[in-house]
């Protein structure tokens, strides 16, 4: 079991934020943002992301704006916990897409004294709780919700709408297949 192979070391605490929101909110850009300053701070890292995420490269997490960290892409949560060799901060980013051991996995590392910072959707393209990010907003201690910019009217955007016309809920894509748009905006639209 994996709490006995690490030992307590009884001196860290740690714990789970989740970054969350539509679409081109700056959830990753955020992630970014918090790792380098844990970076700045000489704390040792690790961030995550899932290798069914190749919109814009395979080594890094990359946001809309072409910000990028160094990541190791994985197929699942488990391969997570297989990775970590006792960082201080674990990242995740594209959470919504991991299986729902990303649960366990948050808490587990998060009972070692690790930081988990998980960025994700919280909702998908017809505005259902996207996945495991519900279930890691319950389990975190810090949850923060990014907006975008509504495309339609320029209002606060917490919705994100597929202009692509494929039903599967995981469409992986960009500015191609979506776009955000505030509540009234969306609910506008035939889904």
């Amino acid at each position: 079991m994996f709490l006995e192979q690490f030992p307590e070391d009884g001196k860290r605490h740690g714990w789970i934020e989740v970054i969350c929101g539509s679409m081109f909110s700056g959830k990753t850009e955020e992630l970014i943002r918090r790792l380098k300053r844990a970076e700045f701070a000489n704390q040792d890292l690790l961030l995550f992301k899932p290798r069914i995420d190749k919109r814009y490269s395979e080594e890094n997490v990359v946001s809309h704006n072409g910000i990028s960290f160094e990541a190791i892409q994985v197929d699942s949560s488990a391969d997570i916990l297989d990775g970590w060799k006792k960082e201080r901060i674990v990242a995740i980013d594209e959470a919504q897409f991991f299986d729902m051991g990303i649960v366990e996995t948050a808490n587990k590392l998060a009972q070692k004294g690790v930081r988990v910072i998980c960025a994700g959707l919280d909702m998908d393209y017809q505005g259902n709780p996207f996945g495991p990010i519900p279930h890691l907003m319950a389990a975190a201690e810090y949850v923060t919700k990014v907006h975008a910019i509504c495309m339609s009217c320029g209002n606060l955007a917490q919705f994100s709408h597929r202009k692509a016309k494929e039903k599967e809920q995981v469409l992986v894509g960009a500015v191609e297949e979506y776009e955000p748009l505030c509540r009234s905006c969306y609910n506008k639209i035939e889904h």
